[in-house]
């Protein structure tokens, strides 16, 4: 851990301010209709109790109010889990209020822009809102942490399962050692010389339900590139930008993906949306470094 999160309890009640305040510039509309199903119609279903599925989940059906499930420890870091499963709930809430039952659904390639462009818009008011070095550290090691799993180490296992595929369509038998053995290579690849693949990091191809699904790990990362990009654009552009991020949420799945995000502000057709992801990845390791220079100890 590149910091120590804050030691402060973090109730739900709290959370659901702060996450509201960090999403007032998404605007009146969608912040009246989140303060309605976080507070009036209760869409999460908040706490740990016996045979609940672990993590947190976000769900709705065509006509009811979206349901979010969490396990709420009173950590820091569930801060940013409700802020992910909000922009999910309310993709579904604005797709189904618009779009007939046929396109209330929308596909799993633009599933994570809501949920991630939520956090980013989350981490921009905790840092712009935080004062101590030691915080703001946490807060850039978190953000760096979180690109990092979506961006890097999904595309690092979607290219894990798209040789496997490979090796499959060719004809060559498939086993644990040869699993291991080319996750332990496309690992190398990824990660360097100098990082320890041990062997967790080696079985990690048998521990992951999303290989059993067809081709979902690579969007995450593409869903985190337009996540990123559509938070900058609504901090950068203000209203015009938030117009367009709100008919892609009420577009549901009547159009392409590519299309929607295109219309958006995003075209995922190029390399720009992941470039960009990339430079403010860059940004937040300088910031880091200059709070570290700065005299803040590790």
């Amino acid at each position: 851990p590149l910091a120590t999160p804050p030691q402060t309890t973090l109730s739900y009640d709290e959370a659901r301010e702060i996450v509201l305040a960090a999403l007032v510039p998404l605007g009146q509309e969608y912040t009246d209709v989140l303060r309605c199903g976080l507070y009036e119609e209760r869409w999460a279903d908040v706490y740990e109790t016996a045979n609940k599925r672990s993590g947190a989940y976000s769900w709705g059906a065509y006509g009811a109010r979206p349901v979010m499930l969490l396990n709420w420890q009173n950590q820091f870091s569930d801060l940013f889990v409700l802020a992910h499963e909000i922009g999910h709930a309310m993709h579904t809430y604005f797709a189904c209020q618009q779009q007939p039952y046929v396109y209330g659904t929308y596909t799993i390639f633009v599933a994570e822009v809501a949920s991630t462009c939520n956090e980013a818009l989350l981490f921009a008011y905790l840092l712009r809102v935080t004062t101590d070095p030691e915080q703001k550290r946490y807060l850039l090691g978190k953000q760096l942490g979180s690109i990092t799993g979506m961006l890097l180490i999904q595309t690092m296992f979607a290219e894990f399962e798209r040789e496997v595929h490979d090796r499959t369509e060719n004809g060559e038998a498939l086993a644990a050692d040869q699993l291991s053995e080319l996750a332990v290579r496309i690992h190398r690849q990824y990660t360097g010389p100098d990082v320890i693949i041990d062997e967790t990091a080696q079985m990690f191809w048998a521990s992951l339900p999303h290989f059993y699904m067809n081709f979902y790990v690579y969007k995450y990362a593409t869903g985190i590139s337009a996540g990123m990009a559509l938070a900058h654009q609504i901090l950068t552009e203000g209203q015009p930008a938030v117009e367009r991020y709100l008919t892609f949420l009420r577009s549901g799945g009547s159009q392409d993906s590519i299309v929607l995000l295109q219309q958006a502000g995003v075209d995922m057709t190029t390399s720009k949306p992941v470039e960009q992801a990339l430079q403010v990845y860059a940004n937040l390791v300088d910031q880091l470094e200059a709070l570290v220079n700065d005299g803040a100890p590790l």
